[in-house]
């Protein structure tokens, strides 16, 4: 089945950076695209990045648009999102999303925490 795990979420200070990585398992990775989104307390989820299944195109939120970068490694079936300029506001949890066949799945999250 499809398992999307989010891990190198963790505690930063304002101004610091992280990389938050998804691992796939039970699809074809390289053939679709993949989503990060955030979850910030008492708000709706954003959708913060995406990129197309080859890596060629990728699109931000206007929030996030010049400090997050998002890419990919098919050879490792992972996503990753490079997180840099981190502020307060980014402080949420970040969950891995692909959608096959009208069917979106979901990772149990990572949480990122930005704080002095």
């Amino acid at each position: 089945q499809v398992q999307l795990v989010e891990s190198g979420g963790g505690l930063v200070q304002p101004g610091g950076s992280l990389r938050l990585s998804c691992a796939a398992s039970g699809f074809t990775f390289s053939s679709f695209a993949m989503n990060w989104y955030r979850q910030a307390p008492r708000k709706g989820r954003e959708l913060v990045a995406t990129i197309t299944s080859e890596g060629l195109r990728t699109t931000y939120a206007n929030s996030v648009k010049g400090r997050f970068t998002i890419s990919r490694d098919n050879t490792k079936n992972t996503v990753y999102l490079q997180m840099n300029s981190l502020q307060s506001e980014d402080t949420a949890v970040y969950l891995c999303n692909t959608i096959i066949v009208l069917t979106s799945y979901w990772g149990r999250g990572t949480q990122v925490t930005v704080s002095s």
